[in-house]
């Protein structure tokens, strides 16, 4: 009994040996990889186990669920047609990366020999980009308890960037109250959209403003960019309203001087009648001497 549970044992070990060894087995270093923008990486597709002396290799570039032959028939093809290369057993590396190329790879082994004859494996890959230099706007000149805004925005880098706001090449804390320098400011900073905006702008909040953009590949700064601060000037602005009053009745008073003076009367051409002579009902009786026509001395010849 005893000698035949030894090889019943036996036979089992020696199936699932001879099952795993003709059965294709793949791993990788890592799942999910990244990389710069321009750099080289290269994703690991290990055979651990396989009997058929020359499987076949793919690799498939998988893009918004549509995949797509980067090494087919062993060569390379598609997005990375001179720009990647096949290295044993079955990495592909890939030579200058652009950030097209991020997306997933999945790398496919099929060997007809092996019991188990194929198997694939799925590597995520995102290629870091740079941020450019950001667009800055900053006020040139704002008044004493005014609000105002600073704006930073930059559309390049991958992933998405966020934003820092420095003045006189100072960091700015994104939160002003846990800095005993920057406590009794009253600007709001979001990192993520790159706006910096003051409800009310102290005298003190004058400066030189830059902003920089930042991720994981890198960061990029715009030029500096001084904002002026000044004092309401109430005395200022109450001479400027005083004098659009004395303005406005120096017209007025013009105007009636003008009328008195009968450049612009109208009022007698619109007295003015003109009236139509008016005959009596009687009748017109003709002189006794118009019916006896006599000849003047003047008209004898």
């Amino acid at each position: 009994m005893a000698i035949g549970r030894q090889t019943l044992y036996l036979a089992l070990f020696s199936w699932m040996c001879n099952s795993t060894a003709s059965a294709v087995i793949l791993k990788t270093a890592e799942k999910s990889v990244w990389t710069n923008e321009f750099e080289s990486i290269e994703l690991t597709c290990l055979i651990e186990s396989i009997s058929t002396n020359n499987p076949r290799i793919e690799w498939k570039k998988i893009k918004n669920g549509v995949p797509s032959y980067v090494y087919f028939q062993n060569k390379i093809s598609g997005d990375l047609e001179h720009r990647a290369l096949l290295r044993e057993p079955a990495n592909l590396l890939i030579l200058n990366a652009s950030r097209s190329d991020t997306a997933q790879y999945r790398c496919e082994v099929a060997a007809i020999d092996d019991q188990k004859p194929f198997d694939e494996i799925l590597i995520s890959l995102a290629v870091r980009v740079k941020p450019v230099m950001p667009r800055c706007s900053v006020p040139e000149a704002v008044t004493v308890g005014s609000s105002t805004e600073l704006r930073c925005i930059e559309n390049e880098g991958f992933p998405q960037s966020q934003y820092q706001w420095f003045k006189n090449n100072e960091e700015l804390p994104e939160d002003p109250k846990t800095s005993s320098k920057f406590y009794n400011s009253s600007y709001i900073m979001n990192i993520e959209t790159g706006s910096l905006k003051f409800r009310s702008v102290k005298k003190e909040d004058a400066g030189e403003y830059y902003c920089q953009a930042r991720n994981e590949a890198g960061w990029s700064k715009c030029s500096p960019q001084i904002m002026e601060v000044y004092d309401l000037d109430i005395v200022g602005i109450f001479l400027k309203v005083l004098g659009g009053v004395a303005a406005f009745i120096f017209v007025i008073v013009g105007i009636c001087q003008i009328q008195k003076s009968g450049y612009c009367s109208c009022k007698d051409h619109r007295e003015t009648n003109y009236k139509v002579p008016q005959h009596e009902n009687r009748m017109d009786y003709a002189s006794p001497d118009e019916g006896h026509f006599r000849h003047k001395s003047s008209f004898v010849i």
